[in-house]
Formats: structure tokens, sequence, C-alpha cells
């Protein structure tokens, strides 16, 4: 198939990045897991922490998505399409959850980095599900654009998570309220 012809590389490397850090990401946790919880804590890590998985697998699965063997990009793009679909709902909730916690203020870098690119990303993938069959080869550029950016935000985000809890680890406090700005 044309369409996917020189992607394979492409598809390698993100693929097993985003496996990779899943791993790490696991490692941390459990690292993590044994430290005490400040008051409020449960409510912040189900807004910031669990949410840092979701865009590793999201380009983990697209990359196992395009790398199989479809007889046509259709069926490829239709499984892109839905997992942007179900990406934007998971993350608008994800939103809802990070302003109605009380634990942590957000700040502009996490309504970035947790809610405007990843909400973005999605949605590219589900515009670029349709284009497919006139314009397979942008497409495809528009995929792997989407795919980089859900992978350096779960990159950040998992960073941003990790430095949190070396600095706060049970304080519950918000790295803006340290700061005096929250």
């Amino acid at each position: 198939m044309t369409a996917l012809a020189g992607w394979e590389n492409f598809d390698v490397i993100v693929g097993s990045s985003a496996g990779g850090l899943i791993g790490l990401q696991f490692v941390v946790i459990t690292l993590l897991a044994g430290r005490p919880a400040g008051p409020g804590q449960a409510q912040a890590r189900s807004a910031f922490a669990a949410p840092t998985i979701v865009p590793f697998g999201a380009v983990l699965l697209v990359a196992a998505d395009i790398s199989a063997p479809w007889r046509s990009l259709g069926g490829a793009a239709v499984l892109w399409g839905l997992l942007g679909l179900t990406g934007v709902i998971y993350t608008l909730l994800v939103a809802r959850r990070m302003g109605a916690q009380t634990t942590c203020k957000p700040e502009f870098e996490d309504w970035l980095c947790h809610a405007i690119l990843p909400v973005a990303s999605f949605a590219a993938l589900i515009l670029f599900a349709p284009t497919v069959r006139g314009h397979a080869s942008g497409a495809m550029f528009g995929v792997a654009a989407a795919l980089l950016v859900l992978l350096f935000i779960g990159i950040h985000n998992a960073w941003d998570a990790a430095t949190y809890h070396l600095e706060h680890p049970a304080s519950g406090k918000h790295h803006s309220q340290e700061r005096g700005t929250g």
C-alpha cells in the first residue's frame, strides 16, 4: 500500500517509545504508591496523574493500528478516528476534574498540557480520518503530527508529575501554591 510506504520506521519509533514510557510510568507509580497522601491528593491524582498514561496509550494504539496489514487505509482511519473521538471525550472529563478538584490550582501550563493540546491532537485524528480517501499522504502526515504532540504531552506530564511528587511528597500543595501564585 503506497500510502503507508515509508512510515514503518516512524510507527516503530513512536510506538516503541510510547510502550517504553508506559512501562516507566508504571515503575514511577509503583515507587510513589508507598508515600503517604496529603489531604485531597487522591482528587488531584485523578485529575493530573492518572490521565498521563492516556497520550502514551493513544500513540501506541495508533502506531499498532497503522502497522497492521490493512488491505486499505480506510480501516485504520476508522479506528484512529474513533480513538480521536474517545480521546476528546476523555480529555474533556479530565479538564472537568482539573477544575473541580481543590488541592491543586491548575496553571496555564496544566491547562495547556492536560486539556488544550490533547483535545487538539485527538481532534486532529478525527479530522484526518475521512481525508484519507482523497489525500492519504497528507492524512498520514497529520496523524504523525498528532502522535508526536501526544507523545511529547505525555513526556511533559509524566515529568511534571514525577518532579511534583519529589518536591512535595505529601504536602497536598501544587507548585503554584508553593510559589504564592495560587
